[in-house]
C-alpha cells in the first residue's frame, strides 16, 4: 500500500461541538478497479477528485457506500465496531448494482492504517465518534445505460457528534402515507445512493411541518411499517421488542443486528415480523405501545417519542425515553466505547 502524508495538517475543530459529518480528515483511502482487478490501495492527503462530466455515477447512480465507526476506548485503543459485517453488507450492494466485490480482510487492514495515521482525529468527548465512510462510485466516462468498468473505491472520515441535534431526546416520526421509498425487488436492501435521493422529498415534507424523519411503509399496499430514512424501527409492544422482518426492501441494519442479539443474550424478548401500522395504532390506543426507537450506525439507538399518522400525533411512552431503549442504548454503546466487556466479538482493535 502507497502511503502520501500531507505536508500541511488542518486545524482540528472544536470536538465538543462536532455536530455530524461537517468535518473531515488529513488523508483518506483510494483504491481504483480496472482492467478486470482492484489496483495496489493508496493513503493520500484529503483531496477533491477530478473527474470529466460524462463521469456516469453522475449520470446513472451506480454508486455504493456505508458508515461505520472507530472509538478509542478509556486506554487509548483505536476500536472499530463490527467492520467485516459492513463490507460484507458492501459487498452485497456491490452484486446488486453490477459492480466489483472488495476483499473486505484487506480494506479492514487499509482502513486501520488509514486511522492509524489520522488517530489525532478521533474524539473522545461523551457521545462523539470518528464516522468512516467507505464509497464506491463507477468511474467510466459515457452516456449509455450499463454497467462501468472502472471504478473507484474510497474511505473518508469525519469526527462526529451525535446525529440528531438534541442528542438523546425522543424524535418526532412522521408516516409517509404517499411517496415510497423501495419495492420488494428494488434496490431497498442495497446501501445504494439512489434510495436516498428518493427520500428526500419525504424528508423536507416531514422537516416543513416539525418532524424529523420519515417513517416508510410498504410500497405494496401501504400497510406495513417498513424503515426510517437512517434508521432500522423498533416498537415495543406488551414487553416484545419487534421489528420489520426483513423482506428485500428494508436495508439490513447492523445496529438492528446488534439490538437483535443482545435482546437474545439477555432475555428481552424479541421478534422479526411484518408489523401493519393498523397494529402499532391499535397497541398504542389500547395502551400496550409501551416504547418505540430507531437503530443505525449514526444515531446508535434513538427513541421515538411521538409518530405521527392518519392525521394525527400518537405520543408514545410520554414522550420519553423508555426503559428497553435506555438499557440497549447504554449496553451497546457500552461496547462500543471499551466501558462494558465484548460479549459477541463484535470489536476490532486497530
Amino acid at each position: 500500500m502507497k502511503v502520501t502524508l500531507t505536508a500541511a495538517k488542518k486545524a482540528k475543530p472544536d470536538f465538543s461541538k462536532l455536530g455530524f459529518g461537517k468535518y473531515f480528515t488529513d488523508h483518506m483511502l483510494v483504491m481504483d478497479y480496472k482492467d478486470g482487478a482492484w489496483q495496489e490501495p493508496e493513503i493520500i492527503p484529503y483531496d477533491a477528485f477530478e473527474m470529466p462530466p460524462s463521469t456516469c455515477v453522475l449520470h446513472y447512480g451506480q454508486g455504493i457506500f456505508e458508515g461505520l465507526k472507530a472509538y478509542k476506548n478509556k486506554e487509548g485503543q483505536i476500536t472499530l465496531f463490527r467492520p467485516y459485517d459492513n463490507f460484507k453488507r458492501m459487498n452485497n450492494s456491490a452484486r446488486r448494482l453490477c459492480m466489483p466485490e472488495l476483499d473486505g480482510d484487506l480494506v479492514v487492514e487499509c482502513l486501520k492504517e488509514l486511522l492509524r495515521i489520522d488517530a489525532e482525529w478521533i474524539p473522545t468527548e461523551p457521545g462523539t465518534s470518528l464516522y468512516i465512510r467507505p464509497t464506491m462510485i463507477a468511474m467510466d466516462a459515457f452516456l449509455g445505460v450499463h454497467p462501468a468498468h472502472s471504478y473507484r473505491f474510497f474511505i473518508i472520515l469525519s469526527p462526529v457528534g451525535s446525529y440528531y441535534a438534541n442528542g438523546l431526546k425522543p424524535t418526532k416520526i412522521m408516516v409517509e402515507e404517499e411517496l415510497v421509498r423501495a419495492p420488494i425487488g428494488g434496490t431497498g436492501e442495497a446501501k445504494c445512493m439512489g434510495n436516498y435521493a428518493c427520500s428526500l422529498l419525504a424528508g423536507a415534507r416531514a422537516n416543513q411541518k416539525g418532524y424529523d424523519q420519515v417513517l416508510w411503509l410498504d410500497s405494496n399496499e401501504h400497510k406495513y411499517v417498513e424503515e426510517v430514512g437512517s434508521m432500522n424501527m423498533f416498537f415495543v409492544i406488551d414487553g416484545v421488542v419487534k421489528t420489520p422482518a426483513l423482506v428485500g426492501s428494508i436495508l439490513p441494519g447492523i445496529t438492528r443486528d446488534s439490538v437483535i442479539e443482545v435482546c437474545k443474550k439477555d432475555g428481552i424478548p424479541v421478534e422479526e415480523c411484518r408489523i401493519s401500522l393498523d397494529e402499532v395504532m391499535a397497541a398504542n390506543n389500547e395502551g400496550r405501545l409501551n416504547e418505540a426507537f430507531g437503530s443505525g450506525t449514526a444515531a446508535v439507538i434513538s427513541p421515538v417519542g411521538i409518530l405521527y399518522a392518519h392525521g394525527k400525533d400518537m405520543v408514545i411512552n410520554n414522550n420519553e425515553m423508555g426503559k428497553i431503549t435506555s438499557y440497549l442504548y447504554d449496553k451497546i454503546t457500552g461496547i462500543q466505547y471499551g466501558r462494558l466487556p465484548d460479549e459477541f466479538g463484535w470489536i476490532v482493535k486497530v
